[in-house]
Order: structure tokens, then sequence, then C-alpha cells
């Protein structure tokens, strides 16, 4: 039988990370590939612990159906968090618990977006998000990225040039993939931007407790005195990823057709997980617990950068992230990117992910790519980044 596939999922096709990631299996790969928490930062004895407590004390919690806004009792725990950061207003805002900030991505394009409506993001971007936009048949624009996020005069040519524009998504910690800081300045040019054009603002911030050196900036939530800003935050990076845990909170009118939307697709997100997460915020130091996964992150990016100071071609340029997961590598112009990716992994058995598999359209040209330092182990960082520092010389310096 031929099948014929809906409008909405006709277009996508696989992520080309999780193609990559197939090499990974193969006996004796180092991937940089991932983009997973260090397995090191998990408590797992806390999480034991906790657990054991749980189904002994109140099975019927973890095991019944709940509601599909969430646990009320870790709600609570983040709407206090985020207010202390002014990243929420009660009486203005609401906050549900997700699957993950996937989830909460997804379901901010679904209540705001039809059809043929824009979507402005940085380019390039978090793929898992792209896809879920794309999926609902949006047209997206990327808008470059600088040094210190986007490149604002562009995004203001955007927002000028589609009459349609609803939503930008922007990571403003540490971007995925490239590590990027969005600065102040630009963070309030961009919310100044939103307000002039009546745009919502979807600020995703998956990675803003994992920063390892300088100043924290103020999220663009704590700008948001019109209510026009949607924040999406998760529990992967910082717990474990495998809990699927994440949380949106934004304007009372918009999150309460996120919970229309998901009780349709999931009733909720999983209670015995969200029960976890409760009680390690409110037993667990959790200054110290950040500190200690600061710690594991810096020490694993330093190792990674330090190698590649020694060893890669001075061709290749990179830059050194004051916090997250990734490196972001950029090869001399008119190099074949790809083909320096699969080389790697072929012949070389380190695999990387081709830097065009965050851009909206994968056919557009790119010479960069993304590192992930969180995965490997510490021998593994020093081992890989040797190997490919050596093929870097090799192609590039003859």
């Amino acid at each position: 039988m031929r099948f014929q596939f809906s409008d909405n999922v006709s277009a996508l096709q696989p992520s080309a990370i999780r193609e990559i990631l197939k090499f990974t299996s193969m006996p004796g790969v180092i991937s940089f590939a991932a983009g997973n928490p260090a397995p090191e930062a998990f408590p797992t004895e806390k999480v034991a612990e906790i657990s054991k407590q749980l189904l002994m004390e109140n099975p019927v919690l973890a095991m019944q159906y709940s509601i599909t806004e969430g646990y009320p009792e870790l709600r609570n725990l983040l709407k206090e968090r985020l207010a202390k950061d002014n990243a929420y207003c009660d009486g203005k805002d609401e906050l549900i618990i997700t699957s993950g900030a996937q989830q909460a991505n997804e379901l901010a394009c679904k209540v705001l977006l039809n059809r043929g409506d824009t979507l402005i993001c940085e380019s390039p971007s978090f793929i898992g998000s792209i896809n879920a936009f794309k999926s609902y048949g949006v047209n997206i624009v990327g808008i470059p990225l600088e040094n210190d996020g986007m490149n604002m005069e562009a995004l203001e040519e955007a927002l000028k040039t589609n009459p349609n524009c609803k939503l930008i998504y922007v990571i403003p910690n540490f971007q995925n993939p490239t590590g990027i800081v969005t600065s102040l300045q630009k963070r309030k040019k961009l919310y100044e931007l939103a307000y002039k054009y009546n745009v919502v603002i979807l600020e995703d911030n998956p990675y803003g407790d994992l920063r390892c050196d300088g100043e924290d900036v103020p999220s663009i939530k704590s700008m948001d005195i019109e209510n026009r800003v949607i924040y999406s935050g998760t529990f992967s990076k910082i717990l474990a990823p495998g809990f699927r845990t994440g949380y949106v909170s934004g304007p009372s009118e918009i999150i309460s057709k996120m919970i229309v939307c998901k009780q349709v697709a999931d009733v909720h997100s999983n209670i015995w997980a969200q029960a976890i997460c409760e009680q390690f915020m409110r037993t667990v130091d959790l200054d110290e617990h950040f500190n200690k996964l600061r710690s594991i992150y810096r020490r694993k990016r330093d190792i990674m950068l330090s190698s590649m100071d020694s060893t890669f071609s001075k061709k290749i340029k990179y830059n050194k992230p004051e916090g997250g997961l990734f490196i972001w590598c950029t090869l001399p112009d008119g190099c074949d990117m790809n083909e320096f990716c699969q080389k790697a992994v072929k012949d070389y058995k380190i695999a990387l992910v081709p830097g065009n598999a965050f851009l909206i359209d994968e056919n557009e040209k790119t010479t960069s790519f993304r590192m992930n330092f969180s995965t490997p182990t510490d021998e593994q960082l020093e081992k890989g980044t040797k190997i490919l520092g050596a093929m870097s010389r090799e192609l590039l310096d003859k």
C-alpha cells in the first residue's frame, strides 16, 4: 500500500543529528555529536532515596493519573524560583509542567501560529524546535547570529517584511549549537522590537544554570512589562533528561490554551518524575548541586579546549563558551564541512554534528560544525580532540 501523509509531516526529514548518532554504535567511535549531560552529573543515590520514600509513603501519587497542569507542589516551587529572578508575575502569568522543554516550545507554536504565519529564530538554532515548528507549516525566518546574539538590524528587517510574524524564538544562554550568550543590550533591543511589531517572544533556557564563567544576564522574561514573553525551562540538564520533565510559564491566556492542547497530546507529563523533581528541589542544597554541575562541565570544557588549542589547525576558529555543553567550530571558507565530518567519523572514528543540521534550510552552505564536551569521558575528550586535531592539520595545513 502506498501511504499519503498529512501536509504537516510530509516535508519532515529525520534529524541529521540522529543520523550521525547511528555511527556512534560502531566499535571505537568517540562521539562529540551528542548533547547529553555528563553521566557523572546524575544524582543517582539521592534520586533512589527519594523514589524509595515516595513509593513507600505515597505510591498512589506516583502511579495514578494526575492533572494536566502538573504536580501543584512542583509548580509552586518553580513559580517561587522564577519570581525571585523577576521571571514570573503572579496574577498575570501561569506555569505548567511539560514533557521536557521541547513540548513547551511545540505547544507555543501550536497555540499561536497558523499555517503560513511567520516564526523568527536564530540561525543556526536547535534542530528539535525547528522540526517542531516545521510540523505546523509555518514560515521560519532565520536571523544570523553575531558573537553577542542575533543581528538586530536583520531582525527588524524580518519583522518589517513579514506582516504575519507571530513569534520570535530565542535561546539566549549558551545557545545550542553555538554556545553564544545574548548580551543584555540585545535582550533589551529584542524586547523593544517585539513590542514595536506586536510579536510574542519564546525564551528557551535549558542551559542557564550551567554557567561556568562570567556573570549571569537577566532573562528577557524579567523585562516583560507587557506580558508578551513565554519562558521554557527543563530539568533535563540539571537533574536527568530521562525524566522528560520541563515547564513553561507565560501569559495566563496562552498557558490556558496550552493546557487544552496538552490534554489531547499526553494527558499529563510523568507524575513520578515530577514528584522526584519536587522533592529534590525541596531537600537538596541547590546551590551546592549547581556548583557541582558547573565544576564538572568547567573541567570537561577546559580539557577539550586545552587539547584543541594545542592540536587543532590554527585555520579552524572556535568559540570558548562560558557555559552550556557545546563548542562551535568553523573551517576556512571554501572547505567542505560535510566531507570533513564524514571523514572524521568514517576514517578517524570521531563523530561530529554538521552545522547545516541546525539551519532552517539544511541545503544552505556553512563551514561550521558542533562539538559536545559533556557526554564523553575525560579520557575520550583528550584522545578524540588529539585525533581530530591531527586530521585537521593533515587536511588544512598542507
